[in-house]
């Protein structure tokens, strides 16, 4: 184990190391404003003494409620240095959760940024709770960032923690049911972010772009925590219509991204280059080399050396195509209740696409004779907020934690192969059990298709559901029934009888945050998926690919 080091003192190194060095850098009106080191750190120690101000005593839960921002991670290291716990919470959450997390937690205080609704968020805010806005259009609050930073001298000595000190409870994304408080100390969170930091080599040159939420473990502990301990800069972006701007502007050197969005990406360079003339163009040697050379300086991917991808699985053959282009994706797991990345596929090898790799140093992995991924390191949770029971459940007799994941170790790639959620298994009428999973990903390497659920709870046969691709959607209707009836097919012929798929519908309604089918981070929700298309899978079909429409 590493010596422990708090992020704020990993700050406060850095600001006496090279103080005019610039750290966070925010686009605001399209302009950059950074950030340096030293000023980093001096405004975070001023709000930590306002938020002593405010009458908070150590252990206090303190709520971020916003998109990502300099002052976003600037507020985490406040709380920090105050002594209090931070509790961050989605920015795309309902107002029914956001007022569920802060009664949970018995948040004391709560800063607000940027929302894409914040009259709706502001009715679930308790009126006597203490807010502070951050320096953008938000809703209505008691406090403002810039008068708090302005009126406070900076807290004489920050706090200094024990290892196991209560630091973060970050609360689940909620695929299902209540999000439940996952409590995280200064050691579980120093491990996380030191052990990302060993394979993704980061260092005081990188430049990395923050855009997935940082209420979501993965953008804290694997991206922006690791920045901090490693004094690499930290871009922003100022909103979703100016993301392909601010990622030329920061062409940064590593970047991470969710499945969903590296298929988003492929479907967007698919719509300059239709998929037949861009295979024919990489296959050709000297040409090859300068179409993929221009399709990464296009995406902003010029000085890239690191991706990764992760928060659920990912298709070998997106890895693949990537691969086509000069970017090699490497494949992370980790989850909220273990500080983030675990295992992963990083520094990448090319024999290991399908697999997340292989333990972080210092975590074990083992696989239950259920077939049940478990997981015993340093980064592990303490427990789950208010729930003894919940988290005696979780633990073995010898501290493993039961991840929920089911997997298996692939002895020919040398890397931990994930081959579905426990709770995602499904009994068909027949009584036998089937894994969505690797289904999906087998279906998913049609570049016609955006998005796959299989569903078939209690019926003779599972069925696909899914969302065709932009590409998808300027093909004749024939072309792409066609398509996606030789996908069909080609999966049937590697199933068991029990797990073949009775055909595929294809859906109105791309699914998003907004309309509840998707987490925060993407995940697809599938008791909802299930609930809402249920009635139309049930229906008689005459073709393998039905559309909805004729349903």
């Amino acid at each position: 184990m590493k010596e422990f080091v708090t992020a704020h003192a990993a700050l406060a190194g850095w600001a006496s190391e090279m103080p005019d060095r610039e750290f966070l850098l925010q686009p605001v009106a399209g302009q950059l404003h950074a950030t340096t080191f030293s000023e980093a750190e001096d405004q975070a120690r001023r709000m930590a003494s306002a938020l002593a101000g405010l009458g908070m005593n150590p252990g206090d839960k303190v709520a971020i409620l916003a998109k990502n921002s300099a002052e976003w991670v600037l507020a985490d290291l406040a709380i920090a240095m105050a002594g209090l716990v931070s509790v961050p919470i989605y920015p795309t959450a309902s107002a029914d959760t956001v007022a569920y997390i802060i009664g949970h937690s018995e948040a004391k205080a709560l800063f607000v940024g940027k929302l894409d609704d914040p009259d709706a968020i502001g009715s679930a805010i308790p009126e006597a709770l203490p807010t502070i806005a951050f320096p953008y259009p938000t809703t209505e609050c008691r406090h403002r960032w810039q008068e708090m930073i302005d009126n406070a001298e900076p807290i004489a000595a920050p706090n200094e923690p024990a290892p196991d000190d209560v630091m973060t409870i970050l609360y689940t994304s909620g695929s299902t049911g209540r999000p439940k408080g996952v409590v995280i100390s200064y050691r579980a969170y120093a491990y996380g972010c030191t052990a990302a930091l060993d394979v993704v080599d980061f260092g005081t040159e990188d430049r990395l772009l923050s855009y997935l939420p940082l209420a979501h473990v993965t953008e804290r502990m694997a991206l922006v925590g690791p920045s901090i301990y490693a004094g690499a800069r930290i871009f922003f972006v100022e909103s979703l219509r100016t993301f392909p701007h601010d990622l030329q502007t920061a062409r940064p050197t590593g970047f991470g991204s969710v499945p969903r969005l590296w298929v988003k990406f492929q479907a967007g360079i698919y719509s300059k280059i239709p998929p037949g003339r861009l295979r024919l163009l990489l296959a050709t040697p000297l040409i090859g080399r300068a179409i993929a050379s221009r399709i990464r300086k296009g995406m902003g991917f010029k000085d890239c050396m690191k991706f990764a991808s992760g928060s659920a699985p990912i298709s070998p053959h997106t890895l693949e195509w990537y691969q086509k282009l000069g970017i090699d994706i490497g494949e992370g797991w980790g989850m909220t209740e273990t500080s983030g990345l675990s295992c992963a596929n990083i520094p990448f090898q090319a024999r290991r696409i399908g697999t997340i790799g292989i333990p972080l140093e210092g975590t074990e992995l083992k696989i239950s004779e259920e077939g049940e991924l478990l997981i015993r390191s340093p980064g592990l949770f303490t427990e789950y907020f208010k729930q003894p029971e919940l988290t005696r459940e979780t633990f073995t007799d010898d501290g493993f934690f039961h991840t929920g994941d089911k997997a298996e170790w692939d002895e020919e790639r040398g890397g931990y192969r994930i081959t579905g959620r426990v709770k995602d298994m499904f009994k068909s009428a027949k009584g036998k059990y089937v894994v969505p999973v690797p289904i999906e990903a087998r279906l998913s390497a049609n570049p016609l298709l955006d998005q796959v659920c299989v569903l078939g709870a209690g019926m003779p046969a599972p069925v696909a559901v899914v969302v065709l691709s932009d590409a998808a959607q300027h093909l004749p209707k024939e072309n792409v029934e066609k398509s996606l009836e030789a996908t069909l097919s080609d999966t049937n012929g590697h199933l068991e009888s029990h797990e073949r798929l009775s055909g595929m519908i294809i859906v109105n309604d791309e699914w998003t945050t907004e309309n509840n089918l998707l987490t925060p981070t993407l995940k697809i929700k599938r008791d909802d998926l299930e609930a809402r298309y249920r009635p139309i899978i049930e229906k008689d079909r005459s073709k393998p690919v039905t559309w909805e429409s004729e349903l």
